[in-house]
């Protein structure tokens, strides 16, 4: 049996490091430098040159060198329509014996200077297709032979799986700094949705959010008038992830900005609460408000994009609710283990800026609950594919009338959890629901 020699020993010793690179999480620049100088160890010449193909550009870009100078590295553009490069793409080994003379050679000055004389160039390839060529070059004319070409191939074909793994790993990283800026953007998110519902005299309050990704297009807000009044808003943004959340939040901003002028005027007219058309003027002022984001929505919103709204004003010293439906899954009101739907309003904002929205105002009592969602709760889905719906909500939420609004909307959420398991969720989840409860509760 043949011993190996010192050389060979330390030559499989790089082919084995190549490897490594192959299987390890690195940038691609240094896998590039790494490769190049373990190409030049390997076959033992001076130096080596990595270039990557640039479809867009046509170019063959260099991208890594290991024993030659920055003047000769960037000499000049290699076109993929280069001799030499097109015979390495259709899988030649190109030997140039001497580079002086080879008039192939298209910067033969620069060879000269570099003090170059012999080169091998071979394509490294990844499933077929050419994505750069590895270049070997030799002090010595003549230098390369049949051993020299194998070797070269096989760092070529390592060079080309590695090169690949780098910039998938690259994507990794990418992918994952931007889902770590996707969950930031979802904790600012939902930093703007109210963490509790404001305290109002004869109402009981409670809400939820559940967003099914990072960030979503569900919005719910509170924004309390006086003591016995309450402005209540939830949305749902055509769309999922990222986009719907940024329509969301500038929305949110634009709902926020006029209702807290339309909360103003409310409170300077607080003395005509008790008259007579006090109710009118209030259906007044939301249909204006209605008609107001109806037309910012029409300005901000592409094809295809849209907007459902429920608004509302609870007044609970008048034990009343003016409110407007927007294209949104309509509030219900229970009374008696009867339900009733708040329906009244129009198309959904952002498609027709001459939408008419029609205004209701509805007389409250003791006892009445009101669910405000979004559609991402009866639309869930178990592993069968089967929706929750309409019909279960509405038999859930009459078995627990009796209990405070957070109880209600925890056994909302524990009935349909039961319904879909761990199937998951493709919409976001939200609800508010209110109990009208009696003078003397909170």
């Amino acid at each position: 049996m043949t011993r190996k020699t010192k050389r060979q020993i330390e030559r499989d010793e790089q082919i084995y490091q190549l490897g490594t690179l192959v299987a390890g999480e690195f940038s691609l620049q240094e896998v590039l430098d790494k490769l190049a100088e373990a190409a030049v160890k390997i076959v033992g010449v001076k130096a080596c040159s990595i270039r990557l193909l640039d479809e867009e550009a046509g170019e063959l870009k260099m991208r890594s060198t290991f024993g030659l100078s920055e003047e000769y590295r960037n000499k000049g553009v290699v076109s993929k329509n280069d001799t030499v490069i097109k015979a390495a793409f259709a899988g030649e080994a190109v030997i140039l014996d001497d580079m002086r003379v080879d008039g192939r050679v298209k910067y033969q000055e620069a060879t000269i200077k570099e003090g170059l004389v012999s080169q091998l160039t071979v394509a490294m390839q990844f499933r077929g297709q050419a994505i750069g060529v590895l270049r070997l070059y030799s002090p010595r004319p003549m230098h390369f032979n049949e051993d020299d070409i194998i070797l070269a191939r096989a760092v070529a074909s390592q060079c080309a799986v590695a090169i690949t793994n780098a910039k998938l790993y690259a994507r990794a990283i990418e992918g994952a700094r931007m889902a770590e800026q996707v969950r930031l953007a979802g904790i600012i998110q939902r930093k703007m949705i109210p963490e509790k519902a404001p305290k109002i005299q004869g109402l009981d309050i409670s809400a939820t959010y559940i967003p099914c990704f990072d960030v979503g297009g569900d919005f719910y807000d509170f924004l309390r008038v006086d003591d016995s009044r309450v402005i209540i808003t939830i949305a749902d943004i055509m769309g999922k992830g990222v986009p719907a959340a940024l329509m969301m939040s500038w929305f949110r901003g634009a709902i926020r900005g006029s209702t807290n002028a339309f909360r103003e005027v409310l409170q300077n007219e607080s003395h005509i609460k008790h008259e007579k058309n006090a109710g009118l003027i209030t259906a007044k002022r939301t249909k204006n408000a209605i008609d107001k984001f109806n037309k910012i929505a029409c300005e901000e919103c592409r094809d295809g994009e849209f907007i459902s709204l429920f608004y509302a004003s609870i007044d609970a010293e008048e034990k009343t609710i003016t409110y407007c439906n927007c294209g949104h899954e309509p509030t219900i009101l229970i009374r008696n283990g009867q339900e009733t739907d708040l329906a009244k309003g129009g198309l959904v904002l952002g498609v027709d800026e001459k939408a008419e929205y029609e205004i209701e105002t509805v007389e409250l009592k003791n006892n009445d609950c009101l669910l405000f969602y979004t559609d991402g709760l009866t639309d869930a889905v178990n592993f069968n594919n089967e929706l929750w719906g309409r019909e279960n909500l509405l038999e859930t939420v009459k078995k627990f009338t009796t209990n405070t609004s957070e109880q209600m909307i925890n056994n909302i959420l524990g009935y349909r959890r039961r319904f879909v398991g761990l199937a998951r969720q493709a919409d976001d989840t939200s609800m508010v629901l209110v109990k009208i409860a009696k003078e003397d509760q909170k």
